[in-house]
């Protein structure tokens, strides 16, 4: 397999961009496995014992909150508009405060492994299925959408085999996940998010080095253009705007702090609560200027382009193919596999982080509290790295799946909205609604699920129902599913169960 990857590498790239790619790649598998003799216990395997720095697990918040898509898409997002997407970063501050108050010390307080045992305690065992199911379906839908993505990035920048590429990246992560649990996650993380950011930076340097006309001149004419909005103060939830944006970023990431085990499996890993809140802050935190230097690239693309004489011949017409059009035939020799590597960094640290959430997610929740209560260390470790094997090899077969799939973003956000919507709805119910009881929850998520669906699945509607299509903007699925089960439950509490339900 390894001969046949650097087979297709060798066409259309110079040696030492190869050699740059293939060096990063082998030295971050050989790095994660070298894990293996910290995760030889369970705890070890899925909460590194819970003894790693505070600084290391912002940078692996980070690098998980990064893909390979925002690398390519968010540059692509403000060349063709405006940086109104750059509104969910700035809901980050905001959603931090929040997590650090309350989710932190319930997550360190109260849990062992996963978010959902406090589901358990809150409304019986049906809670921590169906949300510990979701996370495990969402997170292989995830690992398809990203190593499929990437590897067409990839493809895309250097036109090497999609096949090839999926299969190759899917493996070699799955390799050292199984091999160095939760640690080779977060250190290769850290090690991943450094080679992107500094591919970021680098592209950045360059454009501003090589732009042909004054550069203060050029953003004043791109600020008259409109190109650093918002997308516009009004609150009307139908347009991509500010508040659209904003309202969808606060509850995209309370779910991420609330719910998503990616998130909690790291603050339950660090070896303090003062570590943990400090993994929050410093990820958190850096997002927002992190984000910030990819909205600017794709100003710089444009002013950059928009300035040259001629146009460049092959200039893509699609804003998300102009970053990578420029790192092919802009950038220097080794700079460019430099890049390229990053792009793979990003949706590696992605992969890695879910393939290992969901494989702890099933071990706990479902193996240990439903077949082997009394299941030892050494059986729930083996279950851990078998369960970690099939849900690599799942995702990956997934990816390889929607190659002939040609609305994969609108897949993904299908899938994203039913399960995470669902998820974070019913945690809002246990902790906002002390008289919610398990019966209550149970016709508020169902309900929840069937506002999620509708707003999903209506532009597949028949023209005759064209009417009931859903009225708000796709990025308000997510919030609607979630306020509808918390504001379902509440009415079904307040009319069935006059005495408040017991909370831990």
């Amino acid at each position: 397999m390894t001969q046949l990857f650097l087979a297709q590498a060798s066409i259309g790239l110079p040696a030492l961009d190869v050699a740059v790619i293939a060096v990063y790649i082998l030295g971050i598998v050989i790095f994660g496995a070298c894990f293996y003799r910290r995760s030889k216990s369970i705890e070890g395997f899925t909460v590194g014992s819970r003894n790693l720095p505070g600084w290391a697990l912002g940078l692996s918040i980070l690098a998980t909150y990064l893909s390979s898509i925002s690398f390519l898409a968010n540059p692509g997002k403000s060349y063709v508009a405006n940086w109104s997407p750059f509104v969910f970063s700035l809901t980050i501050p905001v959603v931090c405060v929040i997590a650090s108050k309350f989710f932190i010390p319930l997550y360190r307080g109260k849990l062992q492994t996963t978010a959902y045992e406090h589901l358990e305690h809150r409304f019986g065992y049906w809670a921590r299925a169906f949300s510990g199911m979701s996370l495990i379906l969402l997170q292989i839908g995830r690992i398809g959408v990203v190593l499929y993505l990437v590897s067409v990035a990839v493809h895309e920048l250097v036109g090497w085999d999609l096949v090839t590429l999926i299969i190759v990246l899917g493996v070699l992560t799955i390799f050292y996940t199984v091999l160095g649990g939760i640690e080779a996650v977060i250190w290769t993380d850290v090690v991943q998010a450094i080679v992107l950011l500094g591919g970021a930076v680098a592209c950045c340097c360059l454009l501003l080095i090589r732009m042909p006309v004054d550069l203060l001149d050029a953003v004043e004419s791109a600020a008259r253009a409109g190109k650093f909005s918002f997308g516009g103060w009004r609150f009307n939830l139908v347009m991509e705007g500010f508040w659209t944006v904003f309202l969808f970023g606060i509850v995209d990431n309370l779910r991420n702090f609330g719910v998503d085990q990616n998130y909690v499996q790291r603050f339950l890993s660090a070896s303090s609560d003062r570590e943990a809140r400090k993994s929050l802050w410093f990820g958190g935190l850096l997002y927002v200027p992190v984000s910030a230097l990819f909205f600017f690239i794709g100003t710089l693309l444009f002013l950059y382009y928009n300035a040259l004489e001629p146009t460049p011949t092959g200039l893509p017409a699609h804003g998300d193919k102009v970053f990578p059009f420029f790192i092919v035939s802009e950038l220097p020799m080794g700079l460019t596999g430099l890049v390229i590597a990053a792009v793979m960094a990003a949706g590696m640290s992605t992969l890695d982080s879910s393939i290992n959430v969901s494989a702890t997610v099933w071990t706990v929740d479902f193996y240990q509290r439903l077949i082997r209560r009394d299941a030892s260390d050494h059986q729930l470790l083996n279950m851990t790295r078998v369960t970690t094997l099939l849900v690599g090899i799942a995702g990956t077969g997934t990816a390889l799946l929607l190659i002939r799939e040609h609305t994969v973003l609108d897949t993904w956000w299908i899938i994203s909205g039913i399960f995470g919507g669902g998820m974070l709805g019913i945690f809002l119910l246990g902790i906002l609604v002390p008289r919610a009881s398990s019966r209550t929850a149970i016709l508020a998520v169902l309900v929840g699920i069937l506002a999620i669906a509708w707003g999903s699945l209506s532009d597949f509607l028949p023209r005759q129902l064209q009417h009931l299509q859903f009225p708000l903007h796709k990025f308000m699925i997510g919030p609607v599913g979630a306020v509808t089960i918390l504001v379902v439950g509440w009415l079904a509490s307040l009319a069935g169960n006059p005495r408040p339900a017991s909370r831990i």
